[in-house]
């Protein structure tokens, strides 16, 4: 027991304070914006799987996790949306000489796009 604990005190930094010692843990820089996306997964584990998220929490990896979904999404949801352009035929000529019906499907395949992300990394 001794040698186990001797073998965390070498692994961890000790901060003295008074009569005690008191471990010194510092979470990772991380600079990152979590961003819309990283919200919304953090309220949604928070609420449907809390384990995963105390883990997440707790090991101090929550703000890399989430600022990593975050990047995932956007650059998911734009290939998503320039997908659906190309398949529905919103071009730019569309945009030169109809600019109500390029907004209205425009607004149609960002919200169907926002959906799929939502579906695919948010709510699972």
């Amino acid at each position: 027991m001794l040698e186990l604990e001797e073998h965390i005190m070498q692994e961890l930094n000790y901060i003295r304070c008074g009569d005690y010692y008191i471990p010194d843990i510092r979470l990772p820089e991380e600079n990152r914006p979590i961003g819309r996306w990283g919200r919304m997964h953090r309220d949604y584990i928070k609420e449907h799987n809390p384990i995963r998220f105390n883990d997440l929490c707790l090991s101090g990896e929550l703000w890399t996790y989430l600022a990593d979904l975050n990047e995932q999404a956007k650059s998911r949801l734009e290939l998503i949306i320039e997908q659906m352009k190309a398949a529905e035929d919103v071009t730019e000529y569309m945009k030169a000489s109809d600019q109500m019906a390029w907004v209205k499907a425009v607004n149609s395949i960002r919200n169907r796009a926002e959906e799929i992300v939502k579906s695919e990394l948010i709510y699972n």
